[in-house]
Parts: structure tokens; sequence; C-alpha cells
């Protein structure tokens, strides 16, 4: 098939490339760039740019530093602490100060042994410390009203 004038215009610039980048010399690259001037056809614009690269050239990708394992192979990540159950344990511990978390511990600690069973995460223990310290909290607070009640 015949050469247009601009396909020998993109094999005159290939070649402009190869010789800025020094992979021509200066007599190699004027006997190309005549050549590609008088060039007719694709197969001889072909021939004077097969062996230069015709636009960006692919890179390899870089190596890491360490071999990548597969996740099949890595430890399963620990399960996560639920959130309500440190906040069940935190309440239960600041009922002596404030006796008003007393309820937040036990209705915390209940929400947080339920979301444990579903979802497998852990804090079982800090679920079970809350609700034992609202609960006494609780059975003190009604403990001392009933006291008060009867001897008044």
């Amino acid at each position: 098939m015949r050469a247009s004038h601009t396909d020998r215009e993109r094999a005159i610039d290939v070649l402009k490339a190869g010789f800025s980048e020094g992979r021509l010399g200066q007599e190699e690259y004027e006997q190309r760039l005549a050549r590609a001037s008088q060039a007719q056809t694709y197969a001889e614009l072909n021939m004077l740019i097969a062996d230069l690269p015709q636009g960006p050239v692919p890179m390899p990708a870089p190596q890491p530093a360490y071999p990548v394992v597969p996740r099949t192979f890595l430890p399963a990540p620990p399960p996560r602490t639920n959130g309500s159950a440190v906040g069940a344990l935190v309440c239960g511990v600041l009922t002596p100060m404030y006796g008003l978390t007393a309820i937040p511990a036990v209705i915390l600690g209940h929400k947080a042994r339920a979301e444990i069973r579903r979802t497998g995460e852990q804090g079982d223990g800090l679920a079970m410390a809350g609700l034992v310290l609202g609960w006494l909290a609780i059975g003190g607070i009604l403990a001392l009203i009933l006291i008060l009640v009867a001897a008044a």
C-alpha cells in the first residue's frame, strides 16, 4: 500500500526521537531521513523504523523488597474487642462514684453479649464484668432503699 505524506512525517518523527535519544548516529539518521522522505510504501517506512521504539516503552513493574505472600497464607487478624463490652465495664467501674452508671452498665453488658455471640468478637469477659458490677450496684441501691423504708 502506498504511503501518504502524513505517514512519512510520522516515520520522520520516530527517526528524530531515535536520534535525540541516542539510538541513531548522525550519519545513520541522515541516511534514514533521506530514505523516509522518498519512501513510496508502508513497507519501506516500516523497514526504516522497525528497530526503534514507536511510543512509550513499557517499563517493568518494580519488584517489592520482600516476597509477597498471598492472603490465604497469612494469619487471620485477631478478632476485634466489642465496643459495647468496653463501655459496660467502664460504666460498671464508675458506678461507686456515679451511682447512675449502673443502669447503662447492665444495658451495655446485655447488648455486648448478644453482639459477641452474633459476630464472634472478643470482650465477653468485659461485658460480664460490667453486668456483674451494674447488677451489684442496682441490688445495693435497692437494699439501701428497703432498709430506709423499713426504718421509717
